[in-house]
């Protein structure tokens, strides 16, 4: 075991922390009364006194007592001389976390050291986050002629949590517990064994250790059913579940969390409610695991009342904690109804005392991003700096796709730029090996495979593709180049970023595909345009025996709707729930009525809307009202403006909407009235943006921006590229300026449109064949979409525009989007 730990390159990770810094003067310290040092077991030479106090104080997790009673334990020699008070000792450091401490004592029990203390010292190791040094103490041991006992390959076991140090010494373990024949005896070995294996994914070796078990506990029935849950097979956890009640165990609580959470994953609500009225007869309905599961199945479901039944088991519980107030907050935040109200839970929470974590501050800044309200994003913001919360990277990343999503680029830029320095502190570098620190690791602000996969994550949002590209570097030197987290992160953010080659590089090199993986590959492929590919790429996901979710059909509807395949998008549609359980939610909607509606059917799409079986919310209405502008339906485009106000009253995407569509019409009064009802409400247009990256450095565009330090540079080319264009055949669409202006200024306000500054930029910056990639924060406009496929005709470059909307790939003089956008 020794020499297979000792290959992991690297250094040790633990180190013995620095002391702690003293107190200051007025700080209030609690004393342990007069009586204490007078206490029998501290005057008593008897070890088996002392052991009971010590082993008290470890059960308490008292490491002030501990190391009072250490202090008093080094006035005499019975530490030195006796094994069970060292080993007592010993255990209580490493209960209490003390790693130096413990590491002190057992590097003193030179001549005592048995069984026990290797045990203590390794475990002490182990859940402390340097489970490698725990393995090299273990290996020292069995050198030394000592064989395990139950509770080192316990710790063993733990000690193979991470993928490396199993796929490295997990067969070692496994050896080793059938070679003491605890294999199917001991139930804390089983115990230890199961959790291991499922850890790392090893499902069926961990199903045939418990199999082979000769006594069965509701703890290790309990433990595979969880895990089956953790790694998605929550088939195979409910039937499980039925074999332990027809073995006659009763659930406890842990019990029926975990397969309320299975009813949540398999989006089955009706099993769920039994689970419900199961924890009634148990007395288990306001226990709070089991109540935070509960929110969470109801708000995930489609029910029609699904907050409301969420709502009142939260008001059922007798006590509302963090965990229940987050459980209800992100119900409100997933579910996508009544997300203005997520404020007010966040204010009631606030003045109910309850400090907020990581997880409630990423579900509120989702909604802030949802509703599109960058003001209480920011008064959010300020809560998170306030409680030191903003160096967790799931924290980090909310806050800049909140900025991302809500149009305030500069802001997200530094928010994440903030978020990446203050991780690559936690990142040491020593020639070419990046190492990491697991102390930091342990309080999710280092550099672990989660905290790369965010950080690629935030990196795509604001569409920093240099800083992805040595996150991706970095995290192979960190040694996750096959980690799954990370890479479906690449694949993500490559195919944001446009780099849509590289996106499905990423994805073929992953062996280990999840749903997730498939789900990104699929959304890349139609958001470039290519819905063949990405509806191919999805029938060979089912053939791989992946089980699609929500979120893969919003992929496959979105390819339908990206070229206009109405009859395949109804009949993927009708799929979802027919061939896998799948219940639509407000999301599927909104991609049908897209696909409806972009595709000409105007009508039939509000049809649709009036048919469903939720209330339709502001998502599908806008969906709808976009659409109405591309075919001047101004009968269907007033109902759809009027539900998005009803709606979301602040919002001024319905008032611009319908603004142009009386424009579009010639219908000056209404526009006119528009404006002034916008005006009135105090509501602005979002100003266009658009932004490309040139050698690590981000610069923006905004229509007629002058800003620029190459401002004349830029312009000059972009009059001679219209100039030339037009030579080619490219005529300004006057009929897009909603002004009532000459055609002469209407041209003029077209040719200064940002996208078209952005192209200019990346032609006098850039060179061939090194395609020009820009982003802009709304949809591309009909004239820039025209005269950039031009341009790309004419300078004989590849032009990569991704709007809010899509990727369009023009080369040229074609756009992967076949006109269909």
């Amino acid at each position: 075991m020794a020499a297979a730990v000792a290959a992991l390159p690297g250094k040790l990770l633990w180190q013995p922390p620095p002391p702690p810094p003293p107190s200051p003067p007025n700080s209030t310290i609690p004393r342990y009364p007069k009586s204490f040092a007078a206490h029998p077991a501290l005057s008593s030479s008897h070890p088996s006194d002392v052991s009971a106090l010590l082993a008290a104080a470890a059960r308490a997790g008292d490491l002030r007592l501990g190391r009072a009673l250490h202090r008093r334990l080094l006035r005499g020699d019975l530490l030195d001389r006796d094994a069970v008070v060292a080993n007592s000792l010993l255990t209580l450091y490493s209960r209490c976390g003390a790693v130096a401490f413990a590491r002190n004592v057992f590097d003193g029990m030179r001549g005592l050291r048995d069984i026990v203390s290797w045990t203590a010292m390794a475990s002490c190791l182990a859940r402390n986050g340097a489970e490698r040094e725990s393995l090299l103490l273990i290996g020292e041991m069995l050198e030394s002629g000592l064989l395990p006992n139950a509770y080192t390959l316990c710790t063993a076991a733990h000690a193979c949590f991470p993928h490396e140090l199993y796929r490295l010494v997990g067969g070692v373990v496994l050896g080793l517990v059938h070679k003491m024949g605890l294999g199917g005896t001991d139930v804390a070995v089983g115990s230890a064994l199961i959790d291991m294996l499922a850890r790392n994914g090893d499902l069926s070796s961990a199903r045939k250790v418990f199999d082979g078990l000769i006594e069965k506990t509701v703890v290790i029935w309990t433990l595979l059913i969880s895990r089956y849950v953790q790694c998605e097979c929550a088939e195979e956890a409910v039937e499980l579940f039925l074999d332990f009640l027809e073995d006659g165990f009763e659930p406890d609580r842990y019990t029926v969390s975990s397969m309320i959470s299975a009813c949540t994953e398999l989006g089955s609500v009706k099993l769920g409610q039994q689970l419900h009225s199961l924890a009634f007869r148990l007395g288990l309905a306001s226990d709070g695991c089991v109540s935070c599961g509960l929110v969470d199945m109801y708000a995930k479901s489609h029910l029609e009342q699904a907050m409301d039944y969420a709502n009142k088991v939260f008001e059922r519980m007798p006590k509302n904690d963090v965990i229940s107030w987050t459980a209800l907050i992100s119900g409100y935040v997933q579910s996508e109804v009544q997300e203005n109200k997520v404020m007010a839970l966040f204010g009631e929470m606030l003045n109910e005392n309850i400090k907020p974590n990581h997880i409630t501050y990423s579900s509120i800044l989702k909604a802030c991003a949802n509703i599109s309200h960058h003001d209480s994003g920011r008064q959010v913001h300020a809560h998170v700096i306030k409680s030191n919360q903003a160096a967790v990277h799931t924290v980090g990343n909310a806050l800049v796709s909140m900025y991302a999503e809500s149009g305030c680029l500069e802001e997200a830029r530094r928010v994440f730029n903030q978020l990446y320095e203050r991780s690559m502190i936690s990142c040491i570098t020593e020639g070419r090996d990046v190492l990491l620190d697991h102390r930091i690791v342990r309080m999710d602000v280092g550099i672990s495979s989660s905290t790369f996969a965010s950080l690629i994550s935030a990196a795509a949002s604001v569409g920093m593709l240099t800083k992805g590209q040595q996150l991706h570097a970095m995290s192979l030197k960190a040694g996750f180049g096959s980690d799954r987290f990370v890479s479906n992160s690449l694949v993500s953010m490559y195919s944001r970023c446009g780099y849509l080659e590289d996106a499905c590089r990423s994805f073929n090199e992953l062996k280990d595909r999840n749903v997730i993986s498939w789900t990104s590959m699929i959304s890349g492929l139609a958001k470039h345009g290519y819905a063949e590919r990405a509806l191919l790429l999805f029938h060979d996901m089912i053939l791989s025996g992946v089980k699609p979710n929500g979120v893969t059909y919003i992929a496959v509807l979105s390819a339908c709707s990206h070229v206009g395949l109405v009859r395949e998008g109804k009949e993927y549609f009708r799929s979802m729930l027919r061939d896998h359980g799948l219940i639509p939610r407000m999301e599927h909607y909104a991609c049908m009525v897209d696909l409806l509606a972009r595709s000409g059917l105007v009508k039939e799409a509000l049809e649709f809307i009036n048919e469903m079986p939720l209330k339709a919310n502001a998502l599908v209405w806008k969906t709808l009202l976009g659409a109405c502008r591309s075919h001047d339906n101004i009968e269907v485009g007033e109902i759809a403006a009027k539900n998005v106000i009803e709606l979301e009253p602040q919002d001024p995407a319905p008032y611009v909407l319908l603004s142009n569509l009386y424009a579009d019409a010639g219908l000056w009064d209404e526009v006119a009235r528009i404006r002034s009802a916008m005006r009135d409400n105090n509501l602005n247009k979002e100003t266009g943006l658009s932004w490309m990256e040139v050698e690590n450095t981000t610069h923006e565009f905004r229509a007629g921006d002058t800003s620029h330090p190459r401002a004349q540079d830029i312009y000059a080319k972009l009059d001679t590229l219209v100039r030339e264009i037009k030579g080619m055949g490219y005529v300004p669409d006057t009929s897009i300026v909603l002004h009532d202006m000459s055609d002469e200024l209407k041209e003029q306000c077209l040719l200064q449109h940002s996208e078209k500054i952005a192209v200019a930029f990346g032609l006098i910056t850039t060179s061939a064949p090194k395609p020009i990639r820009i982003f802009k924060n709304l949809r591309v406009c009909a004239d820039c979409h025209s005269a950039i496929k031009y341009m790309s005709k004419a300078t004989r470059r590849e032009i990569i525009l991704r709007d809010s909307n899509r990727f369009h790939r023009m080369k040229d003089g074609e756009c992967s989007c076949g006109e269909h956008w």
